[in-house]
């Protein structure tokens, strides 16, 4: 899951909006660092990317993509799972998606949240654009998953072939669909058990 469901997960929990943002910029221990609202919020990201990385639906998708592309296909489908959210988004949440991004943005960008401790610059940078140029909403276009993954693949050579990806997004996107819906009440159900039963 990329951002957008980050975000509707860690309001599905209950927990801290910009502790689920910050999964991916976070190394190690966050509990040297952060407050504890913000480390559950880390914690539960990383719990929620592990459960998705070894779900059965993940195997089935990968096969999906052509044998070159197969390692770039779980960014891939981080991608287009924000999408399916987006696109279907009346079917998650009771308030219109162009609202909720509008709250999760005052919440997290606010003065109190920001200033509670160091947050990574790579983390603020990105932060930034995701805000400004509305890339949430955005991602109900498929034409901009596959500018995502375009932009992504120039980070490095070894990243190229991600742009490619897009393709077989585009090939299998009904069974992608259908086994998001499969998936993404299964990731609701243990995200919420997890936030649950943290210390």
């Amino acid at each position: 899951m990329n951002f957008l469901a980050h975000l509707h997960i860690a309001d599905h929990c209950h927990s801290s909006l910009l502790g689920n943002l910050l999964g991916d910029f976070v190394k190690g221990d966050p509990a040297k660092t952060y407050s504890a609202d913000l480390v559950r919020g880390i914690r539960l990201h990383r719990s929620v990317d592990s459960y998705i990385d070894n779900h059965d639906i993940i195997k089935q998708c990968k096969v999906l993509f052509s044998p070159e592309k197969r390692r770039f296909a779980p960014i891939a489908l981080d991608m287009f799972w924000d999408h399916c959210l987006a696109k279907h988004w009346q079917h998650y949440h009771a308030m219109p998606l162009h609202h909720f991004v509008d709250n999760a943005h005052r919440d997290v960008t606010a003065p109190q949240v920001l200033n509670a401790a160091p947050l990574p610059e790579r983390f603020l940078r990105m932060s930034e654009y995701m805000w400004r140029d509305r890339w949430l909403e955005s991602y109900q276009d498929l034409d901009n998953i596959q500018y995502a993954l375009e932009r992504m693949s120039q980070r490095s050579l070894r990243m190229g072939m991600l742009a490619e990806c897009s393709s077989d997004l585009e090939l299998n996107y009904q069974h992608f669909l259908s086994l998001f819906k499969e998936l993404y009440p299964q990731v609701l159900v243990h995200a919420r058990y997890f936030s649950q039963n943290q210390p």
